[in-house]
């Protein structure tokens, strides 16, 4: 992910207060009417314009991440990628209480999340121990072992989000392990960011439909991503796409 952009503040220039508005007696010097309602009018300006460029900084605040290891099939999402994905899942959060999300090999997801509601309870299940900096929210996890994952974590999510690290079907049926060792019983949303070739299999594998948003990542990749979902998002996501 990129760090922070630097902004340049802009200058207002000063008023020009003409000689003759100044008004001098015996103790000091003072502005005539029209002075003084024209450095308020300065002084205004130059506070607005103070606040517009600090909820600018805010708002284009990025998420910092480690240095994508691409050995490691690491790609992160770009920032529009990552909130959109992050805002669903905190809407689908409202449907549980307590909600839980396991984030799956999808760490710029997991950032976002605890970016924007500090409070969501989610675990990362990730291969890279760099990540180790998030505490009891991180799992180990190698996808070549689909359930080697603490008991404790069974059965526990009814939101998960996987991103599998290689798009082959071999990786996706070992992924496919993990999800159904991860979502709680009954009522549970799922959401798989993969690639377009992979459309087929998740449908067979999970029984999911692609969206119309389209995933991008901060690095350009030839292959075009997909977001899959096992429930109708309506509105959001650019809803479920229409089969041809």
């Amino acid at each position: 992910m990129e760090s922070k952009a630097s902004h340049s503040a802009g200058h207002l220039e000063e008023p020009i207060i003409p000689q003759n508005d100044i008004i001098e007696d015996d103790d000091a010097p003072m502005l005539s009417t029209y002075a003084m309602e024209a450095l308020k009018e300065f002084l205004a300006e130059q506070n607005h314009s103070t606040i517009q460029e600090s909820s600018a900084e805010v708002e284009e605040e990025e998420v910092a991440l480690v240095t994508e290891d691409w050995r490691l099939s690491q790609f992160w999402y770009d920032r529009e990628t990552a909130e959109t994905v992050a805002k669903e899942v905190l809407t689908l959060c409202h449907s549980f209480d307590p909600p839980s999300v396991a984030c799956i090999a999808c760490p710029t997801l997991y950032a976002y999340l605890k970016k924007i509601n500090s409070g969501v309870p989610a675990q990362l299940l990730e291969y890279d121990k760099r990540f180790e900096q998030y505490g009891s929210e991180f799992t180990f996890y190698d996808y070549n072992w689909p359930e080697d994952i603490p008991a404790s974590l069974n059965h526990s999510f009814p939101i998960v989000v996987a991103d599998p690290p290689y798009l082959s079907k071999e990786c996706l049926e070992k992924v496919t392990q993990t999800i159904s060792f991860l979502l709680r019983p009954g009522k549970s949303f799922l959401l798989l960011l993969t690639g377009e070739v992979q459309k087929d299999n998740a449908a067979e594998l999970l029984g999911l439909h692609p969206c119309g948003f389209r995933p991008q990542h901060s690095s350009k990749l030839g292959n075009e991503f997909r977001l899959f979902t096992n429930y109708d998002p309506g509105t959001r996501l650019g809803g479920w796409e229409q089969e041809q």
